[in-house]
């Protein structure tokens, strides 16, 4: 998907829309966003390990992660870039 067109849906579906570089190698601990992801990766690879496994994403692939999702992160060796797109649920509206 082009980079204006997912920019364009994320608007469309209500997200806040944020481009992200994220280091190399770098392993985010267990955690959760009071909100829900989207996101297109744009450069490099990231893999999100939850209760059902582990997913790796390379550029040009999508991804969802809902908000209260325990995850851990794993960047790849060159980093990542990501256009992220964050949005609120009704629940979480007021945290971070």
């Amino acid at each position: 998907m082009e980079t204006s067109e997912f920019e364009a849906l994320l608007r469309a579906e209500g997200y806040d829309v944020l481009v992200r570089k994220l280091d190399a190698d770098m392993v985010v601990p267990e955690h959760e966003h009071a909100w829900d992801v989207y996101a297109l990766i744009l450069e490099g690879e990231f893999t999100i390990t939850t209760g059902t496994g582990n997913t790796t994403h390379r550029a040009g692939d999508t991804f969802r992660l809902a908000a209260g999702v325990r995850h851990r992160e794993r960047h790849g060796p060159d980093g990542v870039r990501l256009l992220l797109g964050r949005r609120q649920t009704k629940t979480s509206e007021g945290n971070e």
